[in-house]
Order: C-alpha cells, then structure tokens, then sequence
C-alpha cells in the first residue's frame, strides 16, 4: 500500500476528485475543433479542440491522439521542425509536447485564467500565449523543451499593457513584432525582443478574434466579432481597407504568403477569399455545416483545413486566378473530410442516481453506469423523454456527484460542497452486489468509486470490509482539481501505480478522499425524524398507555424500510417493550408476537397512501410526504 501522507493542502482550496467517462481510444472529436497545424514533412493533421484532447491525422488517417488538458484546448503551434506541439487550454495551462511521440512533456502553469491564444516566431524559436487574464507572456522553445520533472523551474517575459481580456494574438517568423487583439476593440502592439510597448491601433466595434501577420511585419490582418476584416499599414500605423465580406462574426483568418489575399472564415458558416488589392473581387470557397472557428493551408497551399462548432473537418480547394476571372465554377464539395463524432448535449441522472441517460448531438440516445465507468446500453434514436419517463422508478437516492458536458463527453465531479459525494446509501442488493452474505447490508456509491478510482495507487486489500465490488477500466482519466478553479492533476486510472505518479498522488489527493476510503464512513449516515401515530381504527386497549399521549418523536437512517418501521411498532408500540426508534430489531414477520400479531399485518400510510413494506423513509419523504416538516406515518392492524 501506498505510503498516504497528504500534501500541504491547509492553503489549498477545496479539492474536487472527478472522471471522463470515455472510449479506450477516442479518435474522433466529440465537439467544436478550436485548432488547427499541419507538418507538410509528415503529411500530419494537428487538431484539437473543445473535447480537450489534441489529434494526431497522417495522411489523413488517425494516427494518435495526446491527452493531458482537463479543457477545451484553444489553440496549437508546431515548433522545432513540427518536433514540438505548444497548446493552450481553458485549464488555464500551457503544455509542452513531443509531437511525434505524443507525450506531454512539461506543463506551464503561469497564466490565471483561460489561455486563449499563441504566437509564433520560426526564426527566434519563441512562443507567445495570452488569455482572459490580460497577460501575453514570450516563452523560448529550447528553454521549455530542456524542463525535465527534476528541473521544471522557466524564467519567462510578460508583455503588459492589455486592459482587457486576449483572445488573438500573431508574430512574424523574425519575431520583431506581436499583435494581440481582445474585447478592447483594438489591437495592441510590440516589440518581443526589448517587451516595449509601441502603439495601439482603433477602429473594430467589437472584440478582436482574429489576426494575421505579413513576413516583414509591415502589414496586419483583423478579423472581428463586429464583421468586419481590416488590412492595417503598421509602419504608418494606420487602416488601409476595411473588407466587409461577412454577414456575421470573423473568427479565422489566412493570408497568402504575399499577402495579396485573405482567405476568412466565421459564425456565418462561410469560408470566403478576397483579394486584398482589389477587396470588392472576392469568393466563397465554401459554406460550412457550422460556425467556422479555425482554417490551415495544406502543404501545397492550394487548399485550407478548415473546422468548425461540427466535430468533422473538412478540406476544400481554393479558388486560382481563373475563378475570380469567373472563367471555372468553384467545386461544392470537399476534397477530404476527417469526420467527428457525437458530443453528449444532454444528460438526465435516473433516480436510482447511479445511471445517466444521454442524447448527443446526432439525438442517439445511451444509457451511462457511473459506477463501473462506462456505457451500458445504446438505445439510437428514441424519443428522450419518453425514455426518461419509462425508467422512472419511485426510489429516492440523494445526489452524489455532479454533470459536466463540457467537452461533449460525461464528467463526473465528486466533492463535499453543494453535493456530499458520500451521502448516498444503499443496501447491497440494490447496488447489484450479490457476493454479500447481507443482502441488506448498506454501502456507500461515493465510497465504491473512490475506491475503484484509485484501486491502483493504494493498493486496497480485499479483506471483507474493503473488498472491491466495482473497478473502472484503467483508461479512465482522474482529475484532481480546486473546486471552481485549476487543474491540480491529470492520471489515467491505470497509472496510478507508478513512482512518479504516486508522489504526485500523495501530495495532491485531499484528506477528505483518504480518510473515507480508509475507514468507515457510516457516521455519515442521514438521518430522518418522524412521528408514528395510531389510526383510528386502531384499538385502544392494544396501546401502551403512555402511547395514548403525545407521541415520540423517532429518528432512525434515512434508508430504513418500512418494514423496520413495521417491527418496531410491532415490538415496542403494541408490545410491552420500550419505545426507541427503530431499525435495530430483527423480527420474524411470520412470528406472532407477544400481542397475537406479524409484522405482515402492520399497515403503514402516509397522506392517506398506503406504503410498501420495501420503500424507504426517504422516498416516502421525498415524493409521498413532500414536506420539510417531520414525517408523520399513520400505522393500522389489518386481519389477514
């Protein structure tokens, strides 16, 4: 067994344990595709996007994919050669990769909030990142690409000035120039290698989403949210054209290598090109399934990847000089496409709440097992509610963890805020346990998949109280992360095992995880108080006479059965015991008792309902009773 001894978390916020429920190998996006790089050496596609993990497609074929970020990844640049990919997340990280492998070898963790965008300059080897915190910070490749676990401390340049949130940002190759556009409204600029400020350039009405800059760092294009695309002179530093193609936001941009045209794309759907000498000669390339959210040239740059809010993308041929002479009609279809896949729009937590019923984007309909980590069943494409309302059963399980859709697929996020990840009792029965020699015997959903979560790095023995009635499979990625903030840490369940991964684990699983895994948290039980009252046809003499008074009020575990209701009223309201509150006993419901009555002749009601023996005081409360007032339950002698 690991050596558990928690890190420094009395400064640390609260922490989050949560999981992706997700195929073994995902090899098509679930959502949105943000980014876009292609190494014209290797014939390699680089995208990523909102599902948060990074793909690698050679010869159009998928070939790996390179999962580190818990968010949607917003941007990617291939350096060194195409040997190294940079990333930037909604994490809030930055991520060094091998690109050719698919390892992730360091994580930069300077920015505070979302990272929205990078830069690149080829000749210096450097790489710009900004975000929603205002902060544009210069990081060197061959510094990043030294970092080892041992040796991860990087010195990096800010460049300051940015008033307001970054969401694009370009260098030239040389890197003597970086522009950076936000929800100023204008576009910002310096020089990288003295971080001085130089000027600012108005003329957008709204946020700056996209920029490209020309080789020689003379000219600038602007795409906004307003429609509008700009070409700016940054030597006079002035607008030259303003080109209003768009009917709709501009949130992608290309330009040719001589910039002598600007290939843009946006929420309009549309792909256009547009000759930046004469701006009134333009044509659609294309006209997406979606809003168009990032474009690269192929190799021979005759053509353009381009992405969108689908999760396919698709590879469309540019117009030459005889489409814009009108001389040849443009193709309507794609020359390539790399389809996506389904992201889960819609999820619904069953009422047992261990099962979700979802709907993705294509309205296939699946049914999910939060404990075992997987989909169970595919049910096409049914009508949702109506499958939500046949699986409706009248049991009440208190919540126990949350839904996150985010990145298109299930997140399940345990905690102890808003939502006790542990306040979920059931007997053993109902959880499907059947090796128990106590079918009744309660276990807990939070506990059960923390301890499959992290089977692997604690080494859990299998004696009878900690036996491992449910595990995931080991591809499963965990996440420990501060509640509402960062990620502190990604692992695939099946690495927990590790040297280096167990360190990490040690000093960033929360107390709160430990401790209950370890011990047994039924001191966490909920509790219910209620009130038992005889019905009027009950006879007097067959009640203790302290029972003809006010009654007492009764608290017992939430989960406790009718029945046990039942063999307390029995033993101790009609019989010469005690009155206590119930659950303890264990009578025989064919054994008369010392009043000539069973257990089976105990009628319970409540609002005038009758209640099955099996259901529980918390689903009598929750959809019989409907009241944040005590239970009141009515009990009655029925001849059988």
């Amino acid at each position: 067994m690991a050596n558990l001894k928690p890190g420094n978390q009395n400064t640390r916020k609260k922490v989050q344990v949560s999981m992706v429920i997700c195929a073994a190998e995902e090899e098509r996006h679930r959502s949105g595709v943000n980014a876009l790089q292609l190494d014209p050496a290797l014939d390699r596609l680089y995208s990523a996007g909102r599902d948060s993990i990074i793909r690698v497609y050679e010869h159009e074929k998928f070939l790996h994919g390179m999962e580190h970020h818990t968010d949607w990844v917003n941007d990617v640049v291939l350096c060194c050669g195409g040997r190294h990919l940079i990333s930037a997340s909604s994490d809030t990280t930055v991520k060094v990769w091998n690109a050719h492998k698919g390892f992730c070898m360091s994580t930069l963790r300077t920015h505070k909030d979302y990272v929205k965008a990078l830069a690149y300059a080829k000749e210096r080897e450097q790489v710009a990142s900004a975000g929603l915190d205002k902060s544009i910070y210069l990081w060197d490749i061959n510094t990043l690409t030294a970092l080892t676990a041992s040796n991860n401390t990087v010195t990096t340049s800010s460049l300051m000035g940015s008033k307001e949130s970054i969401y694009s940002l370009a260098m030239n190759p040389s890197g003597s120039i970086i522009v950076s556009g936000s929800t100023e409204k204008a576009l910002r600029l310096w020089d990288p290698r003295t971080c001085a400020k130089l000027f600012k350039l108005k003329g957008h009405a709204d946020n700056v989403k996209a920029l490209v800059v020309s080789k020689d760092g003379t000219q600038c294009l602007s795409g906004s949210s307003d429609g509008s695309i700009k070409l700016w002179n940054l030597g006079s530093q002035r607008n030259i054209q303003t080109i209003r193609v768009h009917s709709d936001s501009v949130w992608a941009l290309l330009a040719t290598e001589n910039f002598s045209h600007a290939i843009s794309g946006g929420r309009d759907k549309k792909v256009i090109m547009t000759d930046l000498k004469n701006i009134s000669n333009s044509i659609i390339v294309c006209v997406e399934e979606a809003p168009i959210l990032k474009m690269c040239f192929t190799a021979d740059q005759q053509a353009v990847w381009v992405s969108s809010w689908d999760s396919s993308i698709r590879c469309w041929k540019l117009p030459t000089d005889k489409h814009f002479k009108e001389e040849a009609r443009m193709s309507a279809a794609p020359v390539s496409q790399i389809s996506g896949g389904a992201a889960i729009r819609r999820a619904s937590v069953l009422n047992d709440k261990r099962h979700i019923l979802t709907k993705d984007a294509q309205g296939n309909v699946a049914i999910y097992d939060v404990l075992r980590a997987r989909k169970v069943d595919d049910l096409g494409q049914v009508n949702f509610e109506d499958e939500e309302k046949n699986r409706f059963k009248m049991v009440y399980v208190p919540n126990w963890f949350n839904i996150d859709l985010k990145t298109g697929m299930l997140t399940i996020h345990l905690g102890q805020d808003e939502v006790d990840c542990f306040s979920a009792w059931v007997s053993a029965r109902d959880a499907g346990i059947r090796d128990t020699p106590e079918p009744d015997h309660k276990v807990n959903y939070g506990k059960l998949l923390l301890q499959a979560l992290f089977e692997h790095w604690r080494g859990v023995e299998t004696d009878p109280e900690n036996r491992m009635y449910f595990s995931v499979p080991k591809h499963i990625p965990l996440i420990l992360s501060e509640v509402g903030g960062r990620t502190l840490y990604r692992v695939l369940v099946g690495d927990t095992s590790g040297d280096t991964e167990n360190a990490l684990l040690n000093e960033t699983v929360p107390n709160w995880v430990i401790s209950n895994i370890e011990e047994n948290c039924t001191n966490k039980f909920i509790k219910v108080q209620f009130y038992l009252q005889p019905h009027s046809s009950v006879p007097s003499h067959l009640l203790k006479q302290d029972r003809m008074k006010k009654p007492d009020r009764l608290v017992a575990n939430d989960f406790i059965q009718c029945r046990k209701v039942a063999e307390h009223i029995l033993e101790k309201l009609l019989g010469d015991g005690t009155a206590s509150s119930p659950g303890c006993g264990d009578a025989d419901s064919s054994t008369p008792s010392n009043n000539g009555y069973n257990v089976d002749q105990i009628e319970l009601t409540c609002n005038e309902q009758v209640l099955d023996p099996s259901m529980d005081l918390r689903t009598v409360k929750h959809f019989i009773w409907k009241s944040s007032s005590d239970l009141t339950l009515f009990y009655k002698i029925i001849n059988k």
